[in-house]
């Protein structure tokens, strides 16, 4: 009678939802639509006019009006007032009111402020110093050179040529970017100067080596070798020179305390092959009145810097150990007293002689922006500024109770140099502020181990480098004072030059 079934299922559409749905705009939204409108203006209708408000229509008709000149009555009032505008202008370019004003839209930064301390903890742990630094073409990259200058025998110790590029956003103080093995001291480096990746060195074993920092494996690309052309002394600077006739192609050029003058061209094989020499001899050199007293022996006189004039590419200035500074050129043709086995004729460069310190000169350099100019410095603590056409210095100033290192012109400021001191301080002298007290004095190092080299840096004017005998390279930023040139300096640099000193 009874029995088990399933019916079908029924569907009942919801009335009600979709007559809410039909009452939306938005079916996320559960209000009515929001009528929206641009109320950011103070007017009811929208024009580009400028301005909040509203704008009459004489007002837009006066300005699209075109504008009546009296041109007679115009040619007429500049006429009348020609005689008196011309005889103002007259008088104010007479004035002396406004001389030596210079606009400067630049922040004045009055601060000086280390911005790196670089160094190499291997090489500090062999108690090596920074015997050199030098900025590469670009004025990015700075390198340094791991020596000793100190007494021993460090022909045989290993060193280290180190580069850091500052523009590198994770620089790492204590690890250079680069880091070459030298097995020999390296006294002096210095960067191609329109080539970034070269630089070249001189070591202990009186050898030049040529690096390329671009390589990844084997970076020497040149070097002398020991050769009979090859120094017996230790090399303490090294330079490049521009040739006359090609423009990009530079030389090399090697001092050292043999008494020898070498430059460099390169050859196939990696090989350094001597083009020209110059040797600074006793006998050869010229006598002034206060050095008629010496009795010269005929040996050869250790050169421990070199700096080439910039206005003239034949004539240069070398310091000696004897105490005296020289002017030379390279157009002498005299020869010096025969050497012992040279590839080449070895000449006489020295042509005149300056009065001496009362130690040896361990660094000279010319003025970029006077032609007789120059600086020297040596163990007595002191830094002469010379011209070349006397023999007396045209001052001398005290800088240290101890050996001055290095002396640098600035390559912006006329009047300022940098020197380096053994009593640790990088001393920042402005002739503009005093003649006789340094501008600034740095501390370098805190246990006050002396400094050793000092470089401005050509292409960023505001920094500069120092480097110790602990093993560190100081990167310092100066300030707007000492990088910006003063309106008078050129007219007082001529003074300088002329004598007058204050």
């Amino acid at each position: 009678m009874f029995a088990d079934g399933t019916a079908p299922g029924v569907d009942v559409p919801s009335l009600w939802r979709s007559a809410r749905s039909a009452g939306r705009e938005a079916k996320s939204c559960q209000t009515e639509k929001v009528s929206i409108a641009e109320a950011a203006a103070q007017s009811h209708t929208n024009r580009d006019a400028a301005v909040q408000t509203e704008q009459s229509k004489d007002t837009v008709q006066d300005c699209q009006q075109e504008v009546q000149v009296d041109y007679t009555s115009l040619l007429s009032f500049l006429k009348r007032v020609e005689d008196v505008v011309i005889k103002e202008l007259n008088k104010n370019w007479k004035s002396h009111a406004f001389d030596g004003f210079e606009v400067n839209w630049t922040d004045q930064n009055e601060t000086v402020s280390c911005l790196h301390t670089l160094s190499y903890p291997e090489a500090q742990d062999q108690n090596l110093q920074v015997t050199s630094v030098s900025w590469n073409a670009t004025g990015s990259v700075v390198a340094c050179s791991y020596g000793r200058l100190d007494s021993g025998d460090w022909s045989t110790a290993r060193s280290y040529v180190c580069t850091w590029n500052l523009d590198r956003r994770r620089l790492n103080p204590q690890r250079p970017d680069l880091v070459v093995d030298v097995p020999s001291s390296v006294m002096c480096l210095a960067f191609h100067p329109s080539q970034p990746s070269l630089i070249a060195g001189g070591l202990f074993s009186g050898e030049l080596v040529v690096w390329d920092t671009s390589r990844a494996e084997d970076a020497v690309i040149w070097r002398t070798g020991l050769t009979d052309d090859t120094h017996t002394d230790p090399v303490y600077q090294v330079s490049w020179l521009p040739e006359a006739e090609h423009r990009n192609v530079s030389r090399l050029l090697s001092v050292s305390t043999d008494g020898k003058i070498l430059v460099w061209r390169e050859e196939r094989g990696g090989r350094l092959a001597l083009a020209a020499g110059f040797a600074v001899v006793a006998q050869q050199i010229p006598r002034s009145t206060r050095l008629n007293k010496f009795s010269w022996a005929e040996a050869a006189v250790g050169v421990t810097s070199l700096s080439f004039s910039h206005f003239d590419p034949r004539v240069f200035v070398v310091g000696v150990e004897g105490g005296f500074a020289l002017r030379c050129s390279t157009a002498a043709q005299a020869l010096a007293l025969p050497g012992a086995g040279a590839s080449l004729p070895l000449r006489a460069p020295a042509e005149f002689t300056f009065s001496p310190h009362a130690g040896p000169v361990y660094s000279v350099s010319c003025s970029p922006f006077h032609r007789n100019l120059f600086l020297s410095c040596g163990t007595d603590g002191q830094v002469h500024l010379h011209s070349l056409l006397q023999t007396q210095p045209l001052a001398a100033v005290q800088l240290s109770h101890k050996y001055l290192f290095c002396v640098r012109w600035s390559p912006v400021r006329p009047l300022l140099f940098a020197a380096a001191s053994g009593e640790g301080e990088v001393h920042l002298f402005d002739f503009e502020k005093s003649s006789q007290k340094a501008a600034l004095s740095l501390q370098q190092a805190v246990s006050g181990c002396p400094v050793f080299c000092v470089e401005f840096n050509v292409r960023q004017p505001r920094l500069l480098a120092a480097g110790d005998a602990a093993g560190t390279v100081r990167v310092w930023q100066l300030s707007s004072d000492f990088t910006e040139q003063g309106p008078r300096e050129m007219s007082r640099l001529e003074q300088l030059a002329n004598g007058i000193v204050d």
